[in-house]
C-alpha cells in the first residue's frame, strides 16, 4: 500500500492531473470515482488506484474484477494519499490512468445524416464536459474543436462528461478553416450561433447533414470562422437577455436539431 504523497507514482499522477502537457506527452488521461470507471471501454484502462477504504465495499470488489479484466493489478493507496491525488473535495475512491481516444475527421461524420458541432475557442473545462454529455442526448455523431478550446482530457471536463467522453468522437485541429471546407465538400451544411443570426432558431433547417457553429463564451465565433457558415441562426429570446451561456445555447440548437428529425417525414 502506498503511504506517502512522496511515492514516485503519485507524483507522477499529480503531474498528470495538473498538466495538459503532460498528458498529450503520455497520452494518457485520469479518470476519477465509480460511475466513470466503469465507463472506461476494455482496453483501455492501464492503472488502477483506490483508497484503502473503497477497497473495502462492493463497489471495490466490482472495480478489483474489472481492472482484472484488463490484466490490471489495482494498486491500494492510503486514504489520505487518495485525498491528496483527487481532483475532488469529497473523493469517492478509485481513479485511472486510462490511454486517449484517436479519431479522424471522417469519423465525426458517421451515419446516413450527421450532426456535428463545431467548437471555436471555448475556454470553460465545465462547459465543455456539458456540451458532450448534451450532444450525445441529442444524437451527435461528432465534435469538432480548434486549438484553442479547453484540454478535453482536463479532469474537470471528463468528471462532467459523466462517460460520454467513450461515446462521443471529438477531434481537435489547428486548421478550422480547412477542416470545415473538407465537411463541407462532403455535404455538411454550416450553421453558425449567432447574435445576428439572419434566421431564428426554429426557422432553421437541420434535417440535412449539419454541423452547428459555436464560439467563445465572451467572444462568440471569431468574424472569420462565422463568413464560412451556410447560415447564421440567432435563439429567439424575452427579456433584456443578450446571450445564454455557451452550453445552454449548444443544448437548446440541438434539441431542436433532434426535434426536427423525429418528425414524420413529410411526402
Amino acid at each position: 500500500m502506498i503511504t506517502s504523497t512522496g511515492n514516485g507514482k503519485i507524483k507522477e499522477l499529480v503531474r498528470l492531473k495538473k498538466s495538459a502537457k503532460e498528458r498529450a506527452k503520455k497520452g494518457v488521461f485520469l479518470v476519477e470515482g465509480p460511475k466513470m470507471f466503469r465507463e472506461i471501454p476494455h482496453g483501455l484502462c492501464l492503472e488502477v488506484y483506490g483508497s484503502e477504504a473503497f477497497f473495502l465495499t462492493q463497489e471495490g470488489a466490482a472495480a478489483r474484477k474489472k481492472a482484472a479484466a484488463d490484466g490490471i493489478v489495482p494498486e491500494t493507496v492510503s486514504d489520505a494519499v487518495f485525498q491528496y491525488l483527487s481532483d475532488t473535495q469529497s473523493p469517492q475512491g478509485i481513479l485511472a490512468v486510462v490511454k486517449q481516444l484517436g479519431y479522424g475527421l471522417k469519423d465525426l461524420t458517421d451515419g446516413d445524416c450527421p450532426l456535428m458541432v463545431i467548437l471555436e475557442n471555448l475556454q470553460d473545462p465545465g462547459n465543455l464536459g456539458t456540451i458532450l454529455r448534451t450532444a450525445e442526448a441529442a444524437g451527435v455523431t461528432g465534435i469538432l474543436l480548434s486549438q484553442g478550446c479547453a484540454d478535453i482530457y482536463n479532469p474537470k471536463v471528463t468528471r462532467s462528461t459523466m462517460g460520454s467522453i467513450f461515446r462521443v468522437p471529438f477531434v481537435y485541429t489547428d486548421d478550422l478553416k480547412g477542416a470545415i471546407a473538407r465537411l463541407k465538400e462532403r455535404g455538411v451544411r454550416m450553421l453558425a450561433a449567432h447574435l445576428d443570426g439572419s434566421i431564428g432558431l426554429y426557422e432553421a433547417s437541420f434535417t440535412a447533414p449539419a454541423a452547428i457553429l459555436i464560439g467563445n463564451e465572451s467572444r462568440g465565433l471569431t468574424e472569420e470562422t462565422a463568413a464560412l457558415a451556410d447560415q447564421a441562426i440567432r435563439i429567439p429570446m424575452s427579456g433584456s437577455v443578450e446571450s445564454l451561456n455557451a452550453a445552454v445555447a449548444t443544448a437548446v440548437c440541438l434539441f431542436e436539431a433532434r426535434r426536427q428529425r423525429s418528425l414524420p417525414a413529410q411526402e
